[in-house]
């Protein structure tokens, strides 16, 4: 009897921090019972060749090809399930006709649980196809429809935190899609916690309730309290968006005279396991409030080209001790790619960076010391991700999760361009992030156990 449950060999790419990268080449990563790495043995090390000798040959010993690599399976901090039914479609409009035009219409349509499951089963299928374990998504108000998500990243294998959304007010919503009232709103939402709390005891990888008020523009004061108070009874995570653009940020100015990180905080929505999406127009206190609460930003590069007007200062904002993660606010995003999310977070930092507009002299034109490199766009999007959820997801290291995505580099259909058989692997690493393909992802695991092949 193996005392792994599996072993892998083969090269791994880790962050080692938010700047560096750590290269595991050709180590041996030793899969407890409970999915978590137990062991990561180096070749020069006394064990290596025991375990090689022990387990080459068996079912539960697996080799990488040449050409294949470990990467850590992606955490998607914002991610709204319903409306992948409407990915890629009118982002030339502004954010407020979008929501009521199109997004709005579409959500309230989740009350039927065939629709949502079609929808809902294809996203899930989908993220983990592009490399995606951990998932943090808005449902939709209609609780049977968002426990039906809960239940499918179960099924699927898929890490999902998923939040029922909240939307009370009747002046700022649609007649059609919209919470009864306040009280039905925080009624329906402790139940749905407590009935993913018990699914969440049958599911090896975790699923969790996300305290979802949608933001603070669709919600009455009242029941942004209550939301305060549910998440801090039940210890669950809270969502919402946080000064995503111009109209949102000015509105909560208007409403509360202050900064949404303050109104938020206020009403007992900031804490720990707090993950506000965009988060463009914070200032400077409002970063430090973040810092000493914990709360996370889920930057959405793609989506906040098209409805955030402005660029996020990820480099400031690390800086100041917040965690950021990735996200790809699907549909705000048109990808379910966090590849294509680490390469615009790059090219949007050196926009900011370097400034937009040629009418002004270039030293007037950017915000100097706001790039990012790929290697930390790529932390974002993995260790950046598992440290805002407080989960040991993210990294390849000991006692964290076996959440990994399997890149083949040699792939006929699509091959990247690696012509040296000894290319620097720091070189094959930034290759496989901007070039990789969904069909160069052939096998993606999480929690130790495979969840998708092709």
């Amino acid at each position: 009897m193996s005392k792994y449950k599996q072993l892998f060999r083969g090269t791994a790419f880790s962050s080692k921090s938010s700047k560096e990268i750590e290269i595991l080449k050709d180590h041996l990563f030793c899969i407890h019972d409970d999915g978590k790495i137990e062991k990561i043995v180096a070749p020069e090390d006394a064990d290596y060749q025991v375990l090689l000798d022990a387990y080459q040959g068996k079912d539960n010993f697996y080799s990488l090809a040449e050409g294949q690599y470990i990467l850590p399976g992606f955490i998607d901090l914002h991610v709204h399930a319903p409306q992948w039914a409407q990915s890629g479609t009118a982002l030339d409009i502004p954010l407020y006709d979008w929501l009521n035009t199109y997004t709005f219409p579409l959500e309230s349509k989740f009350s039927d649980l065939d629709f949502a499951y079609e929808v809902y089963d294809d996203l899930v299928r989908t993220l983990l196809a592009n490399g995606t374990t951990t998932a943090l998504y808005f449902a939709t108000i209609h609780k049977e429809s968002s426990l039906l998500l809960a239940r499918i990243c179960a099924e699927r294998g898929q890490r999902g935190l998923v939040g029922k959304v909240v939307m009370d007010d009747p002046e700022q919503n649609p007649e059609h899609y919209r919470d009864a009232d306040t009280k039905a709103a925080l009624a329906d939402t402790e139940e749905f916690i407590l009935a993913v709390k018990a699914l969440s005891k049958t599911v090896k990888q975790g699923v969790f309730p996300v305290v979802t008020p949608r933001f603070i523009p669709s919600c009455t004061d009242e029941v942004l309290q209550g939301l305060g108070e549910l998440a801090k009874k039940y210890d669950a995570y809270v969502q919402s968006h946080c000064s995503e653009s111009d109209w949102a940020h000015g509105y909560v100015r208007d409403r509360f005279r202050k900064n949404d990180a303050f109104a938020l905080h206020e009403l007992g929505l900031l804490r720990d396991k707090s993950v506000m999406a965009h988060c463009n127009f914070l200032s400077d206190d409002d970063a430090d409030l973040f810092a000493e609460t914990g709360t996370a930003v889920a930057h959405c590069p793609i989506s906040n080209a098209y409805f955030a007007n402005s660029v996020i200062p990820v480099a400031h904002l690390h800086e100041k001790g917040v965690e950021i993660g990735l996200g790809t606010d699907i549909s705000g995003g048109f990808s379910p790619s966090l590849f294509d999310n680490i390469r615009q977070a790059v090219m949007s930092s050196r926009m900011l960076e370097d400034g937009v507009n040629p009418a002004l002299p270039a030293e007037e034109r950017g915000v100097p010391g706001s790039r990012i490199t790929v290697n930390e766009a790529f932390y974002l999007a993995t260790a950046g991700g598992g440290e805002s959820l407080s989960l040991p997801v993210g990294r390849i290291q000991e006692n964290y999760a076996w959440d990994v995505q399997i890149i083949d580099t040699k792939l006929p259909s699509a091959k990247l361009p690696i012509f040296d058989p000894n290319e620097d692997l720091n070189d094959v690493f930034q290759k496989m992030l901007y070039l990789t393909r969904p069909e160069n992802i052939r096998e993606v695991w999480v929690q130790g156990e495979k969840v998708h092949s092709r």
